[in-house]
């Protein structure tokens, strides 16, 4: 080739390199600069669910559950100034969007990511972000910085809400973190992560003095002078001198979608500033827009009829409404919590037989799909007469709504017609635990692992409900009938329609004795108050079921009533405690665990309060952090039966009889009556 030629070919190639949106990384000793204005082409490492559309977009995660998925840049860059020094300063912008399949929630979120190595095989979904595991999370060892968009408030990591920017440091308890938004001089706005627009994020760290800031901004806003959250923290202890850069995103039980749209990077110095013309469009959620034609002369030829048709329709619409629905002007402060009567109906298909699931003390419940979420749930048709009292009743069952726990049931909402109140709770597939312990509708045996992990997840979400919530909450009808069982087969405790809310530091009220047979502490009858210890009570009878595989009070052949709890604690005089365990189990079980299950059965059923354990002290003997206590030391010579027929629990008992419900037993309904009594 002539130099001439050559001469020519050279601009002519060096043109088309800075045509590109992509800009290639410039270093210079310990200098780099990075920019992506689009992932076209991208040299990136990608593993899990991570892809690049032909358009540009770095798709972390789809639409898909339980899924990961990685993005980095490929090579490691050098993070000390010497082996052993002080970390470069660097700072890093990218601009991201989160799309949820629903508009009022998402999981779990996605994460930008300063790590030793790209690979996290042994990472976790959900709310591990794809970053950690049960094992790893907290451990110096993973040399691990992260910056965390979380859409799910876990209590695991005490996160502080369902929608926060966290500063994480080797762990998922972030170092600190922020509820999302920007500031506009002093002024804090809020933001949605998952708004399904795209925003853009600036993450700083000054290696000298150590300060983290980390500011964020919807993509059409310039970057507000006030950070959203801040952190002081040596990254020296932390980050390896050779260290990746890139994302990490994870989804749970919700279809949720995570997008790059661009990214810069740079050490010791500002990050190259993103060209938002250049950056790759959003794709379009929802339904494809119609043609031009339809939008323009449809609506010209058919607006009479549409207006006429609309009106009267309308009309029509109200009028079934206000026939068939209940609603007064103090339930609209409740918003989101009230479900469309329409709603509910189609999504049982007018509450026919075919769904139903099960019949409580009070009334009946349907499996339903939501038609506009495809959200499954299961809907409980309770009959209400009085309206005194439903004002503070609809308030707590809105408050007990926004309980948020792995071992809880959500109650998601409610509807009220003409003598009927319907409530709404997230579907469980696998139906209620009595089901299994007693073999009904040919569901298979529970073998004992199984159900030592359900009782660990039933007691998890009652100290949640006890201690963790803003309020103090008090299940009153804990039993393997209102244990619910997920896909996975995790124990939910479900049924909240007994349940009282009070403050933390204050006593409950006098209130009436409500609950079932069995599960009942003494001291309800004396002073008819339920608190967190007659919980914990119904808890030892429910260890006690589960465990032997029967029920609390047991009739025999001469119609004499039973109870389970003396039959165990006569074994456990006799040394004989593991003849009482469930005879379906052949045998095949921990003997440690299910003797440590019977033993605090009895400490939590023992018929005096000062005697039993809190759920906390629950949970550490669960765990194994703290040793039984002996009971011999706690006068476990008592026969339940004889006390509780001594305080008159003879006349009560068959007050509210165990039921098969796969919502729960004693319905909300006598909760109305007896608050409106």
């Amino acid at each position: 080739m002539s130099c001439v030629m050559k001469l020519l070919v050279f601009p002519l190639r060096l043109l088309l390199l800075l045509s590109l949106n992509i800009a290639v990384a410039l270093c210079t000793g310990d200098d780099v600069r990075l920019t992506y204005s689009g992932f076209a082409g991208a040299n990136l490492t990608l593993d899990g669910n991570a892809t690049v559309t032909p358009d540009g977009i770095l798709v972390l995660t789809s639409s898909k559950t339980n899924l990961k998925g990685h993005a980095f840049y490929p090579s490691p860059l050098q993070f000390h100034r010497t082996p052993d020094g002080k970390v470069h300063s660097f700072s890093a912008t990218f601009v991201f969007a989160i799309v949820s399949d629903y508009t009022d929630f998402s999981a779990h979120g996605m994460a930008f990511v300063v790590a030793p190595t790209k690979s996290f095989a042994t990472a976790l979904p959900a709310g591990y972000l794809a970053l950690l595991n049960v094992q790893n999370n907290g451990n110096a060892s993973n040399h691990l910085f992260a910056i965390e968009l979380d859409t799910t408030q876990n209590t695991d990591f005490q996160d502080i809400n369902a929608n926060h920017v966290g500063i994480d440091v080797n762990n998922l308890h972030s170092v600190q973190s922020y509820p999302t938004g920007y500031y506009d001089g002093n002024v804090f706005k809020n933001l949605t992560l998952f708004s399904r627009e795209a925003m853009q994020v600036w993450v700083e760290y000054d290696g000298e003095t150590g300060r983290i800031d980390v500011t964020l901004a919807p993509i059409k806003v310039a970057k507000p002078a006030r950070p959203l959250v801040s952190a002081t923290y040596d990254l020296s202890t932390v980050l390896k001198n050779q260290s990746y850069i890139g994302f990490s995103s994870a989804t749970g039980g919700i279809n949720s979608r995570h997008y790059v749209l661009g990214w810069s990077f740079a050490m010791n110095g500002p990050a190259p500033a993103i060209d938002i013309t250049k950056l790759p469009k959003l794709p379009r959620f929802g339904p494809k827009p119609r043609s031009k034609v339809l939008e323009i002369v449809l609506p010209i030829a058919t607006a009479a009829i549409i207006i006429t048709v609309g009106t009267v329709v309308t009309l029509l619409v109200l009028r079934k409404l206000r026939y068939a629905e209940l609603l007064e002007d103090w339930e609209l402060e409740f918003g989101p919590h009230r479900f469309l009567f329409k709603d509910l109906y189609h999504a049982t298909d007018g509450f026919k037989s075919k769904h139903l699931l099960g019949v409580g003390g009070f009334g009946k419940v349907y499996k339903g799909v939501l038609l506009k979420s495809k959200l499954e749930v299961a809907v409980k048709r309770v009959s209400h007469e009085s309206r005194q009292g439903m004002k503070e009743f609809i308030a707590e069952v809105v408050s007990i709504g926004r309980l948020r726990h792995r071992n809880l049931v959500q109650l998601l909402g409610y509807c009220r017609r003409k003598g009927e109140l319907l409530l709404v709770y997230e579907y469980m597939p696998n139906g209620s635990l009595d089901k299994y312990l007693y073999c009904e509708e040919n569901k298979p045996m529970l073998d004992w692992t199984k159900r030592f992990h359900i009782i660990k997840g039933v007691a998890s979400g009652l100290l949640y409900i006890h201690e963790k919530w803003e309020k103090v909450v008090i299940h009153r009808d804990i039993k393997a009938s209102n244990v619910l069982l997920d896909s996975e087969m995790n124990g939910r405790l479900g049924d909240f329609g007994l349940a009282r809310l009070y403050d933390h530091g204050t006593d409950p009220q006098t209130t009436h004795v409500v609950g079932t047979m069995g599960y009942l502490a003494p001291e309800l009858i004396r002073t008819g108050k339920a608190s967190k210890l007659t919980d914990v009570f119904a808890f030892g009878a429910f260890l006690l079921e589960i465990t032997c595989g029967q029920r609390p009070v047991n009739n025999d052949a001469q119609d004499n009533q039973e109870m389970l709890v003396d039959w165990v604690l006569e074994h456990l005089h006799k040394g004989s405690l593991t003849e009482t365990v469930d005879l379906r189990l052949r045998g095949e079980y921990n003997v440690g665990e299910v003797c440590l299950v019977l033993k605090l059965g009895l400490l939590c059923s023992h018929p005096y309060t000062n005697i039993r354990p809190n759920m906390r002290q629950v949970m550490q003997y669960l765990d194994g952090d703290t040793p039984l206590p002996d009971l011999a030391s706690t006068n476990m010579s008592f026969s339940t039966m004889a006390l509780m027929q001594n305080e008159g629990f003879d006349s009560y008992a068959m007050s509210f009889p165990s039921s098969a419900g796969s919502i729960g037993t004693v319905s909300f309904a006598s909760r109305v009556q007896d608050d409106m009594h």
